[in-house]
């Protein structure tokens, strides 16, 4: 904590050394964090860019996190997720695949693969908020249940249980899913 707290301290100055090793730290669990959520990894990547950028101009506009660097990366992360969210409904739009075949895999593994990014967006969107959360910051940020309690403003029994709970929806909707198809 004490090194975060000098960390962060070199980063208000804007020293890029500090902005480095900021990037370098965060930069793979908040993609983490937020590709747990999107299910998409361009999407993930940019949304990912906007949480830095975000801290960049924090930082110009003298508003920089004061205490934790981490938890303000991850407040951001979710404002960032909530507005893409927003928009996205907004724009009701159908997503169209544009990936382009390649020839290591063939058009029905890629039609597979994108089924199944569907029905993980799907199932994730079918849990609560909470739930959401619980299980991008354990498995996407990869934060042990402690963290996660104290960054929700929860306790470590009710993270746990809102994690159980999650697994135990996601794994029903599965089994489900499996007896219709």
């Amino acid at each position: 904590m004490h090194d975060e707290i000098k960390l962060l301290n070199r980063v208000r100055t804007l020293d890029q050394d500090a902005l480095t090793e900021v990037h370098n730290q965060y930069y793979t669990s908040i993609y983490r964090y937020i590709a747990f959520r999107v299910n998409d990894s361009q999407t993930a990547e940019d949304l990912t860019s906007e949480v830095f950028l975000r801290l960049l101009s924090a930082i110009r506009d003298k508003s920089a996190p004061q205490k934790t660097l981490r938890g303000w990366l991850y407040g951001v992360a979710s404002h960032v997720l909530k507005e893409h969210y927003r928009k996205k409904k907004r724009d009701s739009f159908t997503m169209l695949h544009e990936d382009i075949p390649s020839a290591e895999q063939s058009l029905d593994h890629q039609v597979d693969d994108i089924l199944q990014n569907e029905n993980l967006q799907a199932v994730m969107q079918g849990l609560t908020d909470d739930q959401q959360n619980v299980l991008a910051l354990r498995f996407g940020f990869g934060m042990p249940i402690q963290e996660v309690a104290n960054m929700m403003g929860k306790s470590v029994g009710s993270i746990k249980m809102l994690q159980a709970r999650a697994i135990a929806a996601i794994s029903q909707r599965i089994m489900l899913q499996g007896v219709l198809a």
